[in-house]
């Protein structure tokens, strides 16, 4: 199996899709390798800590198996609703020109789509579904989008939802985009000046959630560090 490839220097920003970045399935978690065999957890890994216990009392309430269906229709969802604004975004131009839109399965896809359609147009993107890690944090994933919005460089992640989310809910989002966006600066040397979570929801407006990554830094190291006394990685 091939191992992470790092490099000693900075790459561009165009160049992120092409890192080389195994992951592996262990108990459930999904783990990238690094150098000399050395596991990192995922970014969505160790932010589902900050659920993990929300979502056990969910599935206590309502029955595991209601639970779980619920959670594969949203999965299968978000799969499918992040793939149609990758298709979006890597031909955006001729989208624009022959004013057509990417195929959709049913009409509340399309209706979810239309509703971030706008600022979908705006992203100036450089990096789309781009593996990331970092050795500080010893940690990996792969980011959304990283583009350019009103000229500030953004990490961007598009998210779907039955319904609106309140402030105090999306801080796992924000803690997710600033790990993205502190990989981002340790490997291209461009700090990111925004991150933020583009949320489809069912029936109601989109909503667009948007903050300085500075302001989530010590919350990634603290809950790093927590998953590593948790699990030992």
């Amino acid at each position: 199996m091939e191992e992470l490839e790092l490099d000693e220097t900075f790459i561009a920003l165009e160049e992120l899709e092409n890192i080389n970045l195994e992951s592996v399935q262990e108990n459930g978690k999904r783990f990238y390798l690094g150098a000399d065999g050395l596991k990192y957890p995922s970014v969505t890994t160790v932010t589902g800590l900050l659920s993990s216990e929300q979502i056990k009392l969910w599935k206590k309430r309502i029955g595991e198996d209601a639970a779980n269906k619920i959670s594969n229709q949203a999965a299968r969802r978000g799969t499918k609703f992040h793939q149609l604004c990758e298709d979006f975004l890597r031909d955006k131009d001729r989208f624009l020109s022959t004013k057509t839109l990417p195929e959709f399965s049913n009409i509340l896809e399309e209706a979810m789509f239309k509703s971030i359609f706008e600022v979908l147009k705006s992203i100036d993107v450089r990096a789309l579904e781009a593996p990331l890690y970092s050795d500080i944090l010893a940690l990996a994933g792969r980011v959304d989008c990283i583009g350019y919005i009103e000229d500030k460089l953004c990490v961007i992640d598009f998210k779907t939802s039955s319904k609106p989310k309140k402030d105090e809910y999306v801080q796992p989002w924000m803690i997710q985009t600033t790990a993205y966006a502190l990989m981002v600066e340790e490997l291209t040397n461009q700090p990111i000046d925004h991150i933020i979570a583009i949320v489809a929801v069912e029936g109601h407006p989109s909503q667009i959630f948007i903050d300085k990554p500075e302001h989530y830094v010590d919350d990634v190291f603290s809950l790093r560090e927590r998953y590593r006394v948790l699990y030992g990685v």
